[in-house]
């Protein structure tokens, strides 16, 4: 059975101070570096969101926290104690950003090889992507079939018949797949995400699902009342699902701090683990770390 994170830290600015580990009132670069150390090491989370969804993002991610911490990352595997788990954009919704999706899937198998090569064994940092605005099982299949089939898979492919493959000339691309979360904002896709889950897992052999609903955005869209409604709707729909498939669904949940934004904070962490009880993951956001 996976190891299911219970926090995950994200790159979600709710905060009304410039936090402590950014040297300027934008926090980009080095800084979101920090942040994600900081995530780790101070505060407990075992997963940082590393978003690439409207934002420039740092590719090479992975080989700086190897190397600006390597103490901390020796003690604490990256993509096994720890998880990076990339959010990227989502082609059918952000045509301006369509791209960048395929560069940053490119980016799973480099680090991948930066892991190999810190910890002399295969380990694979990033093995799992965030897909906002899904709508459809389209949306999520998509991309688990292009990083399997157009970016892990083009290594067995020759230039000609009787040269070398790809993969014996750059190397080996892994992993060989990843992992795909959708991630539901809008209010009827929410409603429905049992069924697009349903329908996405139907042409494959998984014992692990993770499934992502929005909280905070939501509520700015449809209201407080209804974004609250439409989780707790959705997080039923999904337990069904799990007992009716025999998979394990783990639900995650993106909430702020803010009342209106779901409210979880320091103060209401253990209210709101016993109002949401089947929810695995919580998102911590730059407010709740402050």
């Amino acid at each position: 059975m996976m190891n299911i994170p219970r926090c995950m830290s994200t790159q979600h600015p709710d905060n009304a101070a410039v936090p402590f580990f950014s040297s300027t009132s934008v926090l980009a670069g080095e800084d979101e570096i920090r942040e994600a150390f900081y995530a780790y090491s101070h505060l407990g989370c075992d997963e940082q969101m590393w978003d690439a969804e409207g934002k420039e993002i740092d590719t090479y991610v992975v080989k700086k926290l190897l190397s600006f911490y390597e103490d901390y990352f020796r003690e604490n595997v990256l993509g096994e104690d720890l998880r990076l788990t990339l959010r990227v954009p989502n082609p059918t919704v952000e045509t301006a950003e369509a791209k960048i999706l395929l560069e940053t899937l490119e980016s799973i198998p480099r680090s991948h090889d930066a892991a190999r090569l810190f910890y002399d064994r295969d380990v694979s940092p990033i093995f799992e992507v965030i897909l906002p605005m899904t709508t459809s099982a389209a949306d999520v299949d998509r991309v688990y079939r292009y990083y399997r089939d157009f970016i892990a898979g083009r290594q067995n492919l020759r230039f000609k018949d009787d040269d070398i493959t790809i993969s014996e000339w750059i190397g080996e691309f892994a992993p060989d797949r990843v992992d795909v979360i959708p991630l539901f904002e809008d209010l009827p896709s929410m409603l429905a995400a049992a069924d697009i889950v349903e329908e996405y897992l139907s042409d494959k052999e998984v014992a692990d699902q993770r499934v992502f609903l929005a909280r905070s955005d939501t509520a700015m869209n449809y209201g407080f009342v209804s974004a609250a409604l439409s989780n707790l709707i959705a997080l039923h729909r999904i337990e069904e699902l799990s007992a009716r498939r025999g998979v394990r669904l783990h639900p995650i949940i993106g909430m702020g701090s803010a009342a209106f934004r779901g409210g979880l904070s320091p103060r209401t962490a253990e209210r709101i683990g016993r109002d949401y009880p089947s929810v695995v993951t919580f998102t911590i956001r730059t407010a709740f770390k402050l």
